[in-house]
């Protein structure tokens, strides 16, 4: 089955799982605002998922069948949903809450954060996936990815950081042109307001990202959540707990990183080996 017609009937399918979810919140007497309060989530992701726009999480969809006694119709109805090889349902949700969000921390040890890649060097990245994508996949996460840059530049854009380790600096995806212009990017967007970009240094005896990156964030509702990719799928994490070990891991980096000042003269000499 072709990419668009996938993404036509998952599309469809979140709006029959948003339907339904609205007619079981009716049904029990909440508003969306208040069912939203209820689950923490608030009024806009209720409105959102019972509009097709916003997957339903399989988490939240447990929580709800109880909460609604729908008899497990939410979760059954989620486990019907077309599979969509391109964008995950796990990275569907986080990238809708990314759009949103008004604080974004991310440690990275194997790439150069979406956010902040050009388009050559996405390329690159999805252009090495194995099994490998055909181009028409390619250039429509390329597309994708580079729309996401757009949180950056919003009227009022997020307070975001980054924690990148040295050696996703030091690998030349794509040839030695890719790489530059990937240097030259971080170069400029290191000098937006609002945004710490540092470099965590090759050669240290101890730090605090070895299980791998992970991304932190905040929600206009003030939710705080962690996301992170593993070779066998992605997981966006609600609970306090897991978050909170997320969090002082990203703090702890932060001290073991090199300081903004320092990791822009980094980027400077790394410009200067062309």
């Amino acid at each position: 089955m072709s990419t668009t017609r996938r993404s036509r009937r998952n599309a469809s399918a979140m709006k029959m799982v948003g339907a339904l979810l609205a007619l079981y919140r009716e049904a029990a007497g909440y508003t969306q605002k208040t069912l939203g309060e209820r689950f923490v989530v608030g009024e806009q992701q209720i409105a959102s998922i019972e509009q097709g726009r916003r997957p339903l999480k399989p988490d939240l969809a447990e929580q709800l069948d109880e909460f609604l006694q729908t008899k497990g119709a939410l979760t059954t109805a989620l486990s019907w949903m077309p599979e969509v090889d391109l964008v995950p349902m796990w990275a569907e949700e986080y990238l809708d809450r990314e759009r949103e969000a008004i604080t974004i921390s991310w440690y990275e040890s194997l790439l150069v954060p979406g956010l902040l890649q050009t388009e050559a060097y996405a390329r690159a990245i999805f252009g090495s996936r194995v099994p490998v994508y055909d181009e028409d996949e390619i250039e429509q996460l390329v597309a994708k990815r580079i729309e996401r840059r757009e949180v950056l530049h919003r009227k009022v854009p997020p307070t975001t950081s980054f924690v990148i380790w040295e050696a996703a600096l030091r690998d030349r995806l794509g040839g030695d042109e890719v790489y530059f212009e990937q240097v030259r990017h971080l170069r400029e967007y290191a000098d937006l307001p609002g945004l710490a970009l540092q470099i965590l240094p090759l050669g240290r005896t101890s730090h605090a990202g070895l299980n791998g990156p992970f991304i932190l964030l905040e929600t206009p509702e003030y939710q705080r959540l962690a996301y992170s990719e593993t070779q066998r799928g992605s997981q966006l994490i609600a609970d306090p707990d897991g978050v909170g070990i997320l969090t002082q891991k990203y703090a702890m980096l932060r001290t073991q990183a090199l300081n903004t000042e320092d990791t822009r003269d980094l980027l400077d000499r790394l410009l200067g080996e062309q």
